[in-house]
């Protein structure tokens, strides 16, 4: 019966089905989510880095094919006058300006701007400087951004471009060109664009996307929530009928149990006078399988009505020290068998509203548990105290303690840390989730520490009135 009727219920007892539910829909959502999040941010990172560059490069393009066009216009007049002096051109208009053309300036070898013409003058009080610190760093296009604070234009001064008057931060694209004269390089054109309007459009097509990126996260997580609660409803389905078959199996076999005992009572009574040493063995040993049996089916019964949420607490007022007065006398029995010191430390009275049921079968289970696996000569010591709105319930013992990578698993159902320990003591791994079931129905807490070869502490924090 051990051996056929444990692994039998083991496959049809889980965890509690809504923190195994509610954990897997969470990994399911964090998985869709995660991975819809992820391709959307793929595609606003291509598209952006597709629209940013492709406008950059073309920009460049042009602008360097404008500044090489203008470039030879003036190496072409100075072949044709025969001079490499700009100071010989600065009154001629050889140069055109462009479409969204800001500026053209010609620098020679020393960084003076021999000739030139601008869109706004505030330009002649930046740009030289910016300029002159680019003859030694070649040519090529790059971008500069600039603040130009407000002036008036002054009187009589003619130019080609209308000047703004305001303060202005613009963005520019210049692009620089070598000036040669018969293969030596004697000075530097440089061309610059208003780029604001490009910069600008890419700042706010970067704001569109992350807006419309972040409203498709809050639909990527709709959506994925309620993909990963679709895809659980076969699971929570093939659960429901699991956790019914375990109650109405457990249910079920606490009948035959109960006829098993009374039967061996029965022949226990009938053979007092003639059963051998061997029948008496026999008799024995089988009922102490039925009532270790009868136990687990109860535990199971209660696992099952937990994970259906078929069991109501009933709330009452009574003293906890007379409670665990009454539980330390029922387990003193199985202590003195192994010569176990048993002792409680509490206040005379501490009244509490909970399920009285309940916390001592709680109480029960951390005292059995602490004196199953306390050697001979140990001790074993429950404590009572309260804090404000909390009760808490000490368990310590003197026992073989428990190893670090079990602590996290001790309350998992049928996990037991030396299994060859516990079927000698007749443990079938149940009491601890029990225990904690009891304590966070009671909406409390339950923590364990300890260390090997000098005893484990259980602490217990109930609230003292049940909500």
């Amino acid at each position: 019966m051990k051996h056929n009727l444990l692994p039998f219920l083991k496959s049809f007892i889980t965890p509690s089905g809504k923190d195994l539910f509610s954990r897997t829909q969470g990994q399911l959502t964090r998985i869709y989510s995660g991975l819809l999040i992820l391709f959307l941010m793929l595609f606003i990172v291509i598209v952006y880095s597709i629209l940013y560059y492709s406008i950059l490069k073309s920009s460049e393009r042009e602008l360097e094919s404008l500044a090489d066009q203008e470039a030879q216009y003036i190496e072409q007049y100075l072949l044709e006058n025969r001079t490499r002096d700009f100071r010989d051109i600065q009154n001629q208009e050889i140069v055109f300006s462009g479409v969204n053309q800001v500026f053209y300036y010609v620098m020679n070898s020393d960084g003076e701007i021999i000739m030139g013409n601008d869109e706004d003058s505030r330009l002649q009080a930046v740009l030289p400087p910016l300029l002159k610190s680019r003859i030694t760093k070649g040519n090529g296009v790059f971008l500069e951004s600039l603040h130009l604070e407000g002036n008036q234009d002054e009187k009589g001064n003619k130019r080609e471009f209308h000047r703004p008057e305001s303060d202005q931060d613009i963005s520019l694209m210049i692009a620089g060109h070598p000036i040669t004269f018969k293969g030596q390089t004697i000075g530097q054109l440089y061309i610059g664009r208003d780029f604001t309007f490009a910069s600008q459009l890419f700042q706010w097509v970067l704001i569109i996307l992350i807006v419309l990126g972040l409203i498709f996260i809050g639909l990527a997580l709709f959506m994925s929530q309620k993909m990963s609660k679709k895809a659980m409803v076969p699971i929570a389905k093939a659960f429901t009928r699991q956790k019914e078959f375990a109650a109405d199996a457990s249910h079920e076999l606490r009948t035959p149990l109960a006829v098993l005992q009374s039967s061996l009572d029965a022949m226990d009574m009938t053979l007092r006078d003639e059963k051998d040493q061997f029948t008496e063995k026999l008799l024995k040993n089988m009922r102490q399988e039925v009532k270790r049996m009868t136990s687990l089916v109860g535990d199971l019964l209660t696992l099952a009505r937990s994970d259906s949420n078929t069991v109501e607490l009933r709330k009452d007022t009574f003293n906890l020290r007379q409670m665990a007065e009454d539980v330390l006398e029922s387990v003193r029995p199985l202590a003195d068998e192994k010569t176990i010191s048993t002792s409680l430390d509490a206040p005379e009275n501490l009244m509490v509203v909970a399920d009285p049921e309940r916390l001592s079968q709680l109480i029960y289970i951390l005292l059995d548990n602490a004196i199953k696996y306390t050697p001979a000569g140990g001790a074993v010591k429950i404590s009572l105290s309260q804090e404000e709105c909390y009760v808490y319930i000490t368990v310590n013992d003197t026992g073989v303690g428990i190893k670090d990578k079990d602590l996290n698993h001790i309350f998992e159902r049928f996990y037991r840390a030396d299994k060859s320990r516990s079927r000698q003591m007749g443990g079938h791994g149940l009491g601890l989730s029990i225990a904690k079931w009891i304590v966070e129905t009671h909406k409390g807490t339950i923590e364990v520490s300890s260390e090997l070869e000098k005893g484990s502490t259980f602490l217990v924090k109930i609230p003292r009135k049940m909500e």
